[in-house]
C-alpha cells in the first residue's frame, strides 16, 4: 500500500517577491546599516520581518529585530529532533525504538505526515515524518515515546510524556543558550488550544540550528529532500510518501535542509542551511511575507555573506629576499641586539599565508612585536610577531622570521662595539640599528559596490 501526503507546493518557478526592502536599522556585522553608512545595493534586500544570518561558529553578519520575540511555528520541531537524539546519545532510547501513534497523535492535525492510529514505525522513521513533510502527528508521537524515556531516568518531569518532553525543549533551549524561547508544544501549533506564551528569537533560533546541525542523523534527514518511509499499519507494511516542505534545495545549490514553518500568527518562516566549500552558514528568516519568498530571504542572506567574503593576502611588499634559495617577501627588518647597524631581514613564517575577511567590516591593520634578538641567528628563526585586526578583532597572527644566517659579534668584535657604544652615549647616537615593518595592508574593497 503507498500513500502519498502531499505538503506543499513546489516552489520551482515561484517569482521571487520584488517588495523586499532594506532598512537603515538593519545591522551589519554588529553596526546598523545606517551607522556604516552603507548603500543599498550593499545591504541584504530581504522582506522579512525577523532575520539572522551566522555561521558555525556563531559570527553573526546580519540582523533584522532578531532579539524581538515570535511565533515561530514549525520550525519548533528542530528542537523537537534535537531532544529526541539527544536521548538517543544518552541512551534512554535508540534509533530502532518502537514508535507507536497514539490517536492524540493521529489526530493532531494541520500539517501531517499521514500516520494513522496504531502505526507503529522505528524513532528514525518518525523523525522523517516530523521533519521532511512537518508532521505534526510525527511530533506527537516522538514526544509521547521520548517523553515517556525521559520520566523513566527522572531527566524530565511533567503531568504527562508530553510535558515532560517539552519541559526538556526548555531545558534544552537554555542549554544551546537561549535567552527568550519558550516552547509549549513539541509541534509549534500556537492557535486554539495551542494559544499561549510560546515563542522565539531569530538569534535563539540560530542557536537551535547550529547544535541540532552537529549531528549527522538530523543532517541526514534535513538534508535528504522528499522520502518514502515504511510503517507497520494493521499488521502490514505499508509505504508513505513523504514530501519535504523544503523549497530552499530548488532555489540554492549550496542547500543542506533545515525547517519551514508556517501559522496565521507567525507568518511564513525558515531555519535554512548552506554549506559552499566547507563553510557553513544559517539563515533564520521569521514572518516573510509568503511561503515562497522565505526561501528567496534565506538565498538572498546567504548569497550575500558569500559576496562579501574576500581572501586577503597577508604579506604585502614590493622588496623580496632569499631564504633557502627561494625568493619570499622581504616584510621587515629585524634589529640585532648585538650589533649597532645590523639588522635581520625577516619574513612571514608562511609568506603565502592569508585569511578570508568580510569585507563591509572594514580595513585590515597591523601591528608588530619585535623580539630583543641576540646570539647567532639561523634562517627561519623566530624574531618578532605581526598581528592583523579588523575593527579591532583579531584575524590572524604570523611569526616574523629570518630570511638568512646573521652571526652575533666575535670576541674582538664585542670589545669594539662596547667602545663604540660607550662613546656615541656621548653624543646621542643610535646605539642599536631601528627595526622597520616593511609590510603594508592594502584597503579592502568592496567588490559588490557600484562603481
Amino acid at each position: 500500500m503507498l500513500v502519498f501526503v502531499l505538503a506543499c507546493t513546489p516552489v520551482l518557478g515561484w517569482p521571487a517577491a520584488a517588495h523586499a526592502d532594506v532598512r537603515k536599522a538593519d545591522t551589519v556585522y554588529g553596526e546598523t546599516v545606517d551607522a556604516r553608512g552603507l548603500a543599498v545595493a550593499q545591504s541584504p534586500n530581504i522582506d522579512a520581518e525577523r532575520a539572522i544570518v551566522v555561521d558555525a561558529d556563531g559570527t553573526v553578519y546580519f540582523e533584522r529585530n532578531a532579539d524581538e520575540a515570535a511565533n515561530i511555528a514549525s520550525v519548533t520541531k528542530i528542537m523537537t529532533a534535537a531532544v529526541t537524539l539527544d536521548a538517543v546519545d544518552a541512551g534512554l532510547v535508540s534509533l530502532d525504538t518502537k514508535v507507536t501513534v497514539s490517536a492524540d497523535a493521529a489526530e493532531v492535525g494541520e500539517s501531517s505526515a499521514g500516520l494513522q492510529e496504531g502505526d507503529v514505525m522505528t524513532l528514525e522513521t518518525a523523525l522523517k515524518a516530523l521533519l521532511v513533510p512537518s508532521g505534526n502527528d510525527g511530533a506527537i508521537a516522538l514526544a509521547e515515546t521520548v517523553g515517556a524515556a525521559l520520566q523513566t531516568s527522572g531527566q524530565a518531569s511533567g503531568n504527562s510524556a508530553v510535558d515532560a518532553f517539552v519541559a526538556q525543549m526548555n531545558a534544552t533551549a537554555a542549554k544551546v543558550g537561549c535567552t527568550n524561547t519558550v516552547y509549549e508544544n513539541p509541534h509549534g501549533l500556537d492557535f486554539d488550544q495551542y494559544a499561549g506564551n510560546l515563542h522565539s528569537t531569530a538569534a535563539d533560533q540560530a542557536k537551535v540550528v547550529a547544535y541540532a546541525m552537529r549531528n549527522q542523523t538530523f543532517r541526514s534527514i534535513v538534508g535528504g529532500g522528499s522520502t518514502t518511509i515504511t510503517v507497520t499499519r494493521s499488521g502490514a507494511a505499508a509505504d508513505v510518501f513523504l514530501e519535504t516542505t523544503d523549497g530552499f534545495f530548488d532555489i540554492n545549490d549550496n542547500a543542506i535542509g533545515v525547517k519551514t514553518g508556517y501559522t496565521e500568527k507567525a507568518g511564513a518562516c525558515f531555519a535554512g542551511a548552506v554549506n559552499k566549500d566547507g563553510e557553513e552558514l544559517y539563515a533564520i528568516v521569521l514572518d516573510s511575507s509568503s511561503e515562497s519568498q522565505r526561501f528567496f530571504d534565506a538565498d538572498e542572506l546567504c548569497e550575500w555573506v558569500f559576496d562579501h567574503k574576500q581572501t586577503y593576502q597577508l604579506a604585502h611588499s614590493d622588496q623580496s629576499a632569499q631564504m633557502n634559495g627561494a625568493s619570499v617577501p622581504l616584510v621587515a627588518q629585524v634589529a640585532h641586539a648585538d650589533w649597532i647597524d645590523r639588522t635581520i631581514p625577516a619574513t612571514f613564517a608562511d609568506p603565502a599565508a592569508a585569511v578570508e575577511v568580510f569585507d563591509l567590516n572594514g580595513n585590515v591593520s597591523q601591528s608588530v612585536t619585535f623580539d630583543n634578538v641576540t646570539g647567532d641567528v639561523h634562517a627561519g628563526d623566530k624574531v618578532g610577531t605581526v598581528t592583523f585586526k579588523q575593527r579591532n578583532q583579531v584575524v590572524a597572527t604570523q611569526d616574523l622570521v629570518a630570511c638568512k644566517d646573521v652571526p652575533a659579534p666575535s670576541v674582538f668584535e664585542s670589545i669594539g662595539i662596547a667602545f663604540d657604544r660607550f662613546m656615541r652615549g656621548f653624543s646621542g647616537a643610535d646605539t642599536v640599528a631601528t627595526s622597520q615593518l616593511l609590510n603594508t595592508t592594502p584597503l579592502i574593497v568592496d567588490k559588490t559596490s557600484a562603481v
